[in-house]
């Protein structure tokens, strides 16, 4: 349980920071925004994954080894939440910042305008976010049952 808490809350936390941050995004230059998503991105890669995932194997293992269906249900729950959080990261936000690692920042596709990721990105941040808090708020349920 404490590992489940130290990991979800540094992985809550830091979606958390970014979901605050990252209105900033909409405000840059379109030329700026580039090479600052990137400089953020390689600062939260690997961290982020690692406490995801770190949380949410701690949370199967709560599930098959605590004693008490609250307690397996909440796990359980925590571990559904950190499942979601990750496909959105897998699917929504991973994708766009691998196709922006590809840009050059002074020489952005002719259709950039069009193709702009930011308020995609920020949308599915949002919801990622969303689930790594709910996952958290599960857990010190799961704990404060411990208590």
């Amino acid at each position: 349980m404490p590992l489940a808490l130290l990991a979800g809350g540094l992985a809550a936390g830091g979606l958390a920071i970014s979901v605050l941050a990252a209105p900033l995004f909409t405000t840059l230059p379109t030329a700026m925004y580039v090479p600052v998503h990137k400089g953020l991105v390689t600062r939260f890669d690997p961290f982020m994954p690692v406490s995801l995932l770190s949380c949410l194997l701690c949370d199967v293992a709560l599930v098959v080894a605590a004693d008490g269906t609250a307690l397996r249900l909440l796990a359980g729950a925590a571990a559904l939440l950190l499942a979601c959080a990750m496909t959105v990261s897998l699917t929504k936000n991973v994708p766009i910042n691998r196709w922006l690692e590809t840009l050059d920042p002074q020489a952005l596709p002719p259709d950039f305008e069009q193709t702009d990721p930011r308020e995609r990105w920020i949308r599915w941040n949002r919801v990622r976010g969303a689930f790594a808090v709910a996952a958290l708020v599960a857990n010190v349920s799961a704990a404060a049952l411990l208590i």
